[in-house]
Order: structure tokens, then C-alpha cells, then sequence
């Protein structure tokens, strides 16, 4: 018994020194990034996002605070690339794209995504209903790989932070991982990953279930 305590202290030391290197790093590169031009370059992007990246739904804008820098830089760089946006059904991604072609180089999208990164996530209203909660934490069981059990996300894996996300978002691109538009173009590592994720829930009141879940864990 004396051993395993041991041994799990020394695990719990390991992986807290590793979050905190990997916190130091992340700090490290916001800071090399210019701030001020991330700034001044997202002012294209408050039209739909808003100043403060809360979002808008009536324009399809999901909320962007509160999501890491390193997934922020990877969908900015699949929409410039037509890796994402760029399926004729997906209304939303054709809307983006353009905006992004505003980013001239990869100085700017780092900069961009480092500055959303420093904006205040907040708890968006439920805009669902039916969802039940108990059923989606059984079915939430395959996305704990790489969002985590909290729905905190991991960078490592460019997998998103879940917490703060709309509802009504977290639906529509469900929808579109499972239809195939989202996440079947070979470039697009991580929508690969995730659209065989999306095909365990069997229609949209499994989906409806795991995001209220999600929420039920943002709200802890």
C-alpha cells in the first residue's frame, strides 16, 4: 500500500511539472508574438465574433475566447488553405474563409490566434433543449482521449477546449463531421480524427445528450 502511495505521489509530481512546462511554453510563445498586431488585425473578425470573441449566433459565429492559440493557428491556416470551408453545403465555413484570406502570411495568423487566446472565455446560454446529461457522460467516453475528462481540451493533440463552446455550435459541426463535410479532406489531420468520433453517436439526440454533458462540466 506504502508503495502505491508512493508511486502515485511521484506520477502526480511528474505530470503536474510536465503542465507546468508545457503552461511556461505556451506563455513563452504568446509573448514572442505581436500582440498589437493581433489586435489590430482581428478587428475584421468582431463583425461576427464581436470584440470580446463571444460570438453571434444569427451569424453562425461560434465563440472564439477561450480556445488555445495552437488550434486557433490550425483552423485559421485550414481555411486560408481550403482545407476547411471550402465543401459547397458548409454555409458557415464559405463565410470564413474570405475572412481569412485577410491574413496575408504566418507571422499574422500567429499573431491573430495569440491575441483571441488572451480573451475571456464566458459560459454561453443554452440555446438546446433534450439533451440529457447522464446519457451524454456515457457517450462522452470517446472523447476523453483528446478533449479530456473535464472537456478542457489539449493542445498537444490541437484538440479544442469544449467548455465554453455554443451549444448550437458544438451541434452543427457534429452534424458536419458525420455528413463528411467536416473533416474528409486528407490535409485535414485532425477533422480525420474526429469524424469517426462523430459516427458513435447515432443521430441527434445522442448528440444533443454528450453536449449536455459538456455543458454540465463547464458549468462545475
Amino acid at each position: 500500500m506504502f508503495q502505491r502511495m508512493i508511486f502515485s505521489y511521484f506520477s502526480f509530481r511528474s505530470a503536474a511539472a510536465a503542465c507546468a512546462i508545457s503552461l511556461t511554453l505556451l506563455g513563452s510563445s504568446l509573448s514572442a508574438q505581436d500582440l498589437d498586431n493581433g489586435k489590430k488585425m482581428y478587428q475584421i473578425c468582431t463583425a461576427c465574433h464581436g470584440a470580446e470573441g463571444h460570438g453571434n449566433q444569427v451569424l453562425n459565429a461560434p465563440q472564439i475566447a477561450g480556445l488555445d492559440a495552437v488550434y486557433l493557428e490550425t483552423q485559421l491556416r485550414n481555411w486560408k488553405e481550403g482545407i476547411r470551408g471550402a465543401h459547397p453545403d458548409d454555409t458557415a465555413g464559405l463565410q470564413m474563409r474570405p475572412m481569412s484570406m485577410t491574413l496575408k502570411d504566418e507571422e499574422t495568423i500567429k499573431d491573430v490566434a495569440a491575441y483571441v487566446a488572451t480573451l475571456e472565455a464566458k459560459i454561453p446560454e443554452a440555446t438546446l433543449e433534450g439533451g440529457d446529461a447522464t446519457k451524454g457522460q456515457a457517450a462522452y467516453a470517446v472523447c476523453l482521449a483528446c478533449h479530456g475528462p473535464d472537456a478542457g481540451g489539449n493542445a498537444a493533440l490541437k484538440s479544442p477546449s469544449l467548455r465554453h463552446q455554443n451549444d448550437w455550435y458544438m451541434l452543427a459541426q457534429l452534424k458536419k463531421f458525420k455528413s463528411g463535410i467536416r473533416g474528409s479532406n486528407p490535409k485535414d489531420v485532425g477533422g480525420m480524427q474526429m469524424r469517426p468520433m462523430s459516427m458513435t453517436l447515432v443521430d441527434e439526440q445522442a448528440m444533443k445528450d454528450v453536449i449536455a454533458h459538456i455543458r454540465s462540466l463547464a458549468e462545475k
